[in-house]
């Protein structure tokens, strides 16, 4: 099924300004176009702009993308390349999970401490 570069963005919920730039940028490999010269965004295209977007969120540089892009048409000579950056990435996802957990820990010692203090001075001044 085709997809208007609307209905991506809507589905997506990613703007057609930045789905215009990552084609620009070459981060979309097989994106295709129809008589009239209109993108028509495939199933396999959402799946790559669905990835892009999770490598931009770890940070991943948009050269840094185009060079898996890169690698990825190259074809099956470059999957190991291609498996080492996203280990790479999702090792950065990881540190990020163990940060966030180690500061929700901190978090919540400090909302039980607000707790306690709470029910300690409900105690106190409902025994007055």
């Amino acid at each position: 099924m085709g997809y208007s570069i609307k209905e991506v963005s809507e589905k997506l919920n990613i703007s057609q300004y930045t789905l215009r730039y990552y084609e620009k940028e070459g981060l979309i490999p097989y994106l295709q176009r129809n008589y009239s010269g209109r993108r028509v965004y495939s199933d396999n295209d959402l799946i790559w702009i669905q990835l892009i977007g999770c490598m931009r969120a770890t940070g991943m540089s948009i050269a840094y993308i185009k060079n898996y892009v890169e690698l990825t048409v190259q074809g099956k000579g470059t999957l190991l390349k291609r498996r080492e950056i996203i280990l790479e990435q999702k090792e950065i996802i990881e540190a990020e999970i163990r940060k966030y957990s180690d500061l929700l820990a901190v978090v919540n010692i400090k909302l039980q401490c607000y707790y306690q203090l709470i029910e300690d001075d409900f105690e106190e001044n409902s025994s007055e």
